[in-house]
């Protein structure tokens, strides 16, 4: 099933919010997510209030909802690099002050992302689907996403809970994975071509291998 990215622009307004859901609700039942859309409208609730508490009404902001690999991921994006969202400790009888603490706990990871233009806020729903392919990478995807988290060449960047990068930044990251490995390979008196050239090998024949 083809699952295209969901983008729209709104004003952040309280009235907007019902419509969000609606939409988010009619989306997932589409692609074939019913159990997920409880949690993601949730998300989605609270992401766009914590907009409109702490960055102001009527604020252009965009939502985002997309596949990564077997995770539903949800982003809103805001203008105002200063206010982030954080974690508090509500008391019982607040009546605010909860909202990030409802994503921390319904979510299985969640974060911001800082852009010289823009703030991100996401967060991720395991949903049990496997990427395109039928393939979830297994060990080998975890110790890669685990060294481009290292080697993020974004800038400035908040993750409150454990962060991933977008395709386009993982690859440059990627990159200076691989420089970064030449140069300490040639440091050492190694063949950096060969070694480049056994991995190409190897990584072909693991590739044709996988069903």
């Amino acid at each position: 099933m083809t699952r295209t990215p969901w983008v729209v622009e709104f004003t952040a307004l309280e009235e907007e919010v019902a419509a969000l859901r609606h939409n988010v609700r009619m989306h997932l039942g589409a692609w074939g997510l019913k159990e997920v859309v409880d949690e993601a409208q949730l998300c989605v609730s609270e992401l766009v209030a914590n907009v409109i508490t702490h960055v102001g009404t009527g604020t252009p902001t965009t939502l985002v909802v997309l596949m990564r690999g077997p995770f539903l991921r949800i982003e809103v994006h805001d203008p105002d690099t200063r206010a982030l969202p954080t974690l508090m400790a509500a008391s019982v009888d607040a009546e605010g002050g909860r909202g990030m603490a409802l994503v921390e706990a319904v979510t299985d990871r969640w974060g911001v992302q800082l852009l010289a233009d823009r703030k991100v806020t996401w967060c991720e729903l395991a949903t049990g689907s496997l990427p395109s392919g039928g393939r979830d990478g297994g060990p080998r995807m975890m110790r890669a996403e685990a060294m481009i988290d290292l080697y993020d060449a974004t800038g400035p960047q908040v993750r409150m809970r454990t962060g991933r990068l977008g395709i386009a930044e993982g690859e440059e990251a990627a990159i200076f994975i691989i420089t970064d490995l030449l140069h300490w390979l040639r440091a050492h008196g190694r063949d950096a071509d060969d070694v480049l050239d056994r991995a190409q090998t190897r990584f072909e024949g693991e590739v044709l291998e996988l069903p």
